[in-house]
């Protein structure tokens, strides 16, 4: 039987912490660059991709997972005819940051971003897969998918500490984050970029380069991806795509489409409609 060529989404409303993405045929499929506010780690299942997250460009295949901190900007897309599937999986960053300071891991409640875009660990990697088939069967109850998760993702980090991967570093604070803050609270505004520069004291040549600089996207792609985030949440919530698509600042439904799946590589009726416990 040939794989379905659409993404299969999984989410439990017991677990609303956890939602996961499965691919098994991913030749036609294409990201644009984008970020989720979510950690997110993915497992390569079959061919061979380029992965690309912030400036640093990676050759994953089969055997690799994948690490996105939040608000990172990324895009992974398969080879030519390469036979693609994956794993992907987004994880609440605050639940996360908890389960790792409850079990001793972090020394903090608050999350910190981890280092290294890459893992090549076969009892790692086996352990994530068995975990996400898990998920996505219907063998186990919530409270028994939960518990083999917490147990896979400290086991993950413990490894990751190993390595030396894990960093407690902040990054630097400075203008661009306001400016990135800004165009995190008022997303639904259309507010200019012409405005929003002279409002920080730049001018919109050097805004425009600079944040895409630092943050990999323009700021007018950079309120897009959060207008994308937040159809995402009312689509989760069974919100018509009509609706969801008018109220994150889309004019027409027909372009929130677009951008939705430039960025998600589904459909937001693809997206709606997931498979749960």
């Amino acid at each position: 039987m040939t794989p379905s060529t659409h993404p299969i989404f999984w989410r439990d409303p017991a677990l609303p912490y956890v939602e996961l993405r499965q691919v098994l045929d991913g030749r036609e499929v294409s990201y644009a660059p984008h970020s989720h506010q979510e950690w997110s780690i993915g497992a390569i299942l079959e061919g061979q991709s380029e992965f690309r997250c912030a400036d640093r460009l990676h050759a994953v295949e089969r055997g690799a997972l994948v690490m996105m901190n939040p608000d990172v900007v990324h895009a992974c897309n398969p080879h030519q005819d390469s036979p693609w599937a994956y794993y992907m999986m987004h994880l609440d960053k605050d639940w996360l940051a908890s389960l790792l300071f409850a079990c001793g891991i972090r020394r903090t409640q608050v999350w910190q971003d981890t280092l290294g875009d890459t893992l090549m660990s076969v009892q790692a990697y086996q352990a994530f897969v068995e975990v996400c088939e898990c998920l996505i069967g219907a063998t186990f109850s919530s409270f028994k998918k939960g518990q083999r998760l917490e147990v896979v993702l400290v086991d993950l980090f413990m490894e990751l500490d190993a390595n030396n991967i894990e960093s407690s570093t902040a990054l630097p604070v400075n203008n661009l984050y306001q400016v990135a803050d800004y165009l995190n609270q008022y997303c639904l505004h259309d507010t200019s970029i012409d405005q929003i520069s002279a409002e920080f004291g730049y001018s919109t040549g050097y805004l425009v380069r600079a944040f895409k600089r630092h943050f990999n996207m323009t700021p007018h792609a950079y309120r897009l991806n959060r207008r994308i985030q937040l159809g995402q949440q009312a689509l989760k919530q069974g919100q018509a795509i009509v609706d969801v698509a008018q109220t994150v600042g889309f004019s027409d439904q027909a372009h929130f489409q677009r951008v939705f799946k430039q960025r998600v590589a589904a459909t937001p009726d693809q997206y709606r409609r997931s498979v749960s416990s």
